[in-house]
This record gives structure tokens, C-alpha cells and sequence, in this order.
């Protein structure tokens, strides 16, 4: 089974919903089984983690590699993949089933690999809001870590060694109940809920920017206001989601928002931002393997959505984002190309190949 075959069946199961994360991990391990690959699964509030590995037990080195099935809720066409070009259309395409096809098949193609453990470990929940009992934690809890990280994120073929942090928050905002026929004598807190939005983004976080973002990203993702259609509403909840720079304090962030007047914050949720080192020997001998399938640099890179390789960076494991080529994730023309596909698994098999290589001539002071 090629590259495009294994995403198209991954992109098949909708695993935005619970039941179609249970039935495309079955079929992931299935899959492994069938190539006689150590498999098994953990639970994660109900749902699959997938855990495989091949090459020796007793090796120097050992790379992991992560993955998620989960994706945002999509349309029911958007699970039928197609063709257009070389790019194949469907939801996840790009985040992340294609990496994850072409990482499958690297762990095939490096069973009999005899100086480099390689684990695969796959989450059902990247997606999700959950702040506690996460995929990733779990596979760090069950020591199932390695001496480095990939996580199949969207690169573009690019070595992701940033990304940014999240504090989203839930707010509540409070106005006026009047009658629907004379608003005038009412104050909408669902209209005044979006003037908050508004003064979110004039706040001095918000304009802040460092070398590998030009600023934090703030997204209005819900509202929840209003109870009745011939009622001013009295009471609206707004979800904001931020994703600030690694510079950044969260907490500073939210004292911000909470000094705008009629803004009160009732819950929040956080995600740390991920850096490594760019000039890590993995990472140098990622982007060494990595350089003839790319134009121009491959490093150095910042990616605005938050990261689940902030797991491994809080358990001391340098963790990078690396994925392929494609674009519109969480859009409705999400696509990954076909053709870099191809070149993500050999760059992938080229890199844990050369790594022992690459790492002996580090310690030896030698350019890797």
C-alpha cells in the first residue's frame, strides 16, 4: 500500500466523532499486525492510543514518532478523499493523515533497522479542549519516550523547532433583558460581547512579535448568547482562542482581558509553546536528511497552532514539528501533496538511518 492509498483510507473514517477515532485505531493496528509489527493500545478517556515499535531493544538511540487521527469536525464529503492534481482533497489530509500514512510505512520500511530503536506512538485527542489526561501525556507516563521527537504536524517540509503556547478562555459578558419589540430599553449582551472581542485584539499583547512570529493569534470560535428570539439577551458567553508567542506570559495575557470592564473570565484552558534547540544534533541531522527534498532553508521554523510535543519537551525529550507538504488544514479544502508524501517517508527512513552517523560525528565535533 502506497502513500496516497493509506491516506485516502485514513481520511475515510470520520474521527472527529468518537466512534470513527475507535474504528481508524482498529484499523491502524490491524494494519501493523499484519506486518508483524509490536503493537498495542493504551486508553485515553475511552479512547485508543496506539503504540508500535520496531528495531532493536538494546539500541544507542531511539527515535519516536507521533502522531493523531483525531481532526475537527468536518462536512460528510470532506471523508470522501479525491484527486486533484497532485493534491489529494480531504479532511486531514494535511492534519495530519497524510503524515501519518507516510509514517506508518517508514516504520515498515525500518524493521530490520539494527542501530535505531523506532517507536510510533498515535493519540486520538490532539484536537481536543481536554487539559488534563491528554494522548501525549499518557505515552510520556508509560515511559514510551525516545532519545528524540517528530510529530507529524503541518510543515510543509520544513523542521517546526516553535510553536506557539494557548490560553483560550471562556467569558461572559452581561447586559440588559428588555422585550424583542423595543430593544432600545434593553442593553444585548451578545452586542457587547463582540465589542469585547474587539478590545481583545486592540490589547497590548496582542501586537506584540518576535523572530519566528510576527504576532499571537486570536480567534473568536464561539458564541453563546441569547434565549429566547423575542428577548434582548441578557447574558452572552464568548470562547476566545489565543495562541501566543513563546516570549509571552499567559498569565500577564489574561490580566489583560480581565481589565477590560464588562469582561469576566469563568474558565480558561492552557497549552505550554514548544522550542528546541535549533542547532541539536537531531534537529541538524533532520534537516540534513531532509534538504534534498526542499528549496531553500529547513529549519527554523514557527508554527501558529499549538503542539502536542510540549508532552515530550516538559518529560526533557527534544521534540520537533515536522510535516509534509499541503494546506487549508481545518479548512474546507484541505489537501496534502501527493508527491511530498513520498519524500516525507524516505526523509523520515533517511534520517533514522543516518542518525547514529550523525550523532557520533557531533560528539566527535565533526559537521553532521
Amino acid at each position: 500500500m502506497d502513500e496516497q492509498l493509506l491516506t485516502e483510507k485514513l481520511i475515510g473514517y470520520d474521527t472527529s466523532t468518537a466512534e470513527g477515532i475507535k474504528q481508524c485505531a482498529g484499523f491502524v493496528k490491524g494494519w501493523l499486525d499484519a506486518r508483524s509489527i509490536d503493537t498495542r493500545q493504551l486508553d485515553c478517556r475511552g479512547l485508543p492510543v496506539t503504540l508500535a515499535e520496531v528495531g532493536p531493544a538494546d539500541a544507542e538511540t531511539t527515535l519516536l514518532l507521533h502522531g493523531h487521527i483525531d481532526v475537527v469536525p468536518g462536512r460528510p464529503q470532506q471523508f470522501e478523499p479525491h484527486v486533484d492534481g497532485d493534491r489529494l482533497v480531504g479532511r486531514g489530509a494535511y492534519d495530519m493523515k497524510g503524515a501519518l500514512a507516510a509514517m506508518l510505512l517508514a516504520v515498515a520500511d525500518l524493521r530490520d533497522s539494527e542501530r535505531v530503536r523506532v517507536r510510533l506512538g498515535v493519540v486520538p485527542d490532539e484536537e481536543s479542549e481536554e487539559e488534563a489526561e491528554r494522548g501525549g501525556d499518557l505515552i510520556v507516563a508509560e515511559g514510551f519516550l525516545g532519545d528524540f521527537v517528530i510529530t507529524g504536524e503541518p510543515t510543509d517540509m520544513h523542521v517546526g523547532v516553535a510553536a506557539k503556547g494557548v490560553v483560550a478562555m471562556r467569558i461572559r459578558v452581561d447586559g440588559r433583558a428588555a422585550h424583542g419589540a423595543t430593544p432600545w430599553l434593553g442593553e444585548n449582551a451578545i452586542l457587547r460581547a463582540i465589542d469585547v472581542f474587539r478590545a481583545i485584539q486592540s490589547l497590548p499583547f496582542a501586537s506584540r512579535s518576535s523572530e519566528l512570529f510576527d504576532r499571537p493569534s486570536i480567534n473568536l470560535g464561539r458564541i453563546l448568547g441569547g434565549d429566547a428570539l423575542n428577548k434582548v439577551p441578557d447574558t452572552c458567553y464568548i470562547d476566545v482562542d489565543v495562541r501566543y508567542l513563546p516570549e509571552q506570559d499567559p498569565e500577564e495575557i489574561l490580566g489583560e482581558v480581565a481589565g477590560i470592564p464588562a469582561a469576566t473570565i469563568v474558565s480558561t484552558f492552557s497549552r505550554p509553546p514548544a522550542m528546541v534547540d535549533p542547532e541539536s544534533p537531531f534537529v541538524r541531522a533532520l534537516c540534513a536528511a531532509t534538504a534534498s527534498h526542499h528549496d531553500g532553508e529547513v529549519t527554523s521554523v514557527g508554527r501558529d497552532g499549538a503542539s502536542d510535543a510540549v508532552s515530550f519537551l516538559r518529560a526533557g525529550v527534544p521534540a520537533v514539528e515536522f510535516g509534509p507538504l499541503g494546506a487549508g488544514h481545518h479548512g474546507p479544502d484541505e489537501w496534502v501533496s501527493i508527491g511530498s508524501l513520498a519524500n516525507y517517508r524516505q526523509a523520515i527512513v533517511d534520517f533514522a538511518t543516518g542518525l547514529p552517523q550523525h550523532l557520533a560525528a557531533a560528539a566527535g565535533g565533526e559537521p553532521g
